[in-house]
């Protein structure tokens, strides 16, 4: 990271979640603007500072907290929400853990898919580059209790799932 943090207080103001220019940097920045743009294709929201281009998330985590982890992880997955509270430090394999479900997965359901072999649903949740197996399934819903609770034993804080099992 080249900027900063006297510099990026210099800049910014921190409210809700984004980073208010105090300066107008150019004819289209004024003061109290939101600093920048949600990127259609990732959902980050992405500002630009003295020449570099830089992940909000990672300024605002930054900017409070006065280093940079490796890792930043969006605790409700929304990758423009960037409030601090949503904000945490994590590994490598934490940050993929909650992850929104992968557009090759064709149950619709993270963790279950279709074994052709078998024609069953099977259960396999990764942690750690290792996969876990949880069984077979004749029943999707079944499948689906079953990843969803495998994911929070081996998640915990950081699963897709967490909470909505136990309210």
């Amino acid at each position: 990271m080249e900027i900063t943090l006297s510099r990026l207080h210099e800049l910014f103001d921190y409210k809700d979640g984004n980073l208010i220019w105090k300066t107008a940097k150019a004819r289209i920045i004024k003061v109290g603007d939101i600093a920048g743009n949600v990127d259609k294709y990732d959902g980050y929201v992405r500002i630009g500072v003295d020449g570099g281009i830089y992940k909000a998330h990672r300024l605002i985590y930054f900017y409070h907290n006065g280093y940079l982890p490796s890792f930043i992880d969006h605790i409700d997955g929304n990758r423009s929400n960037n409030k601090i509270e949503n904000l945490r430090v994590a590994s490598k394999s934490q940050n993929s853990m909650n992850q929104k479900i992968s557009t090759r997965n064709s149950s619709g359901i993270k963790g279950v898919m279709w074994h052709k072999r078998d024609q069953k649903w099977f259960v396999q949740i990764r942690k750690n580059k290792k996969c876990h197996s949880f069984g077979y399934f004749d029943d999707k819903e079944l499948a689906e209790l079953v990843a969803m609770e495998a994911t929070d034993l081996l998640h915990k804080d950081f699963s897709a799932y967490k909470g909505v099992l136990n309210g």
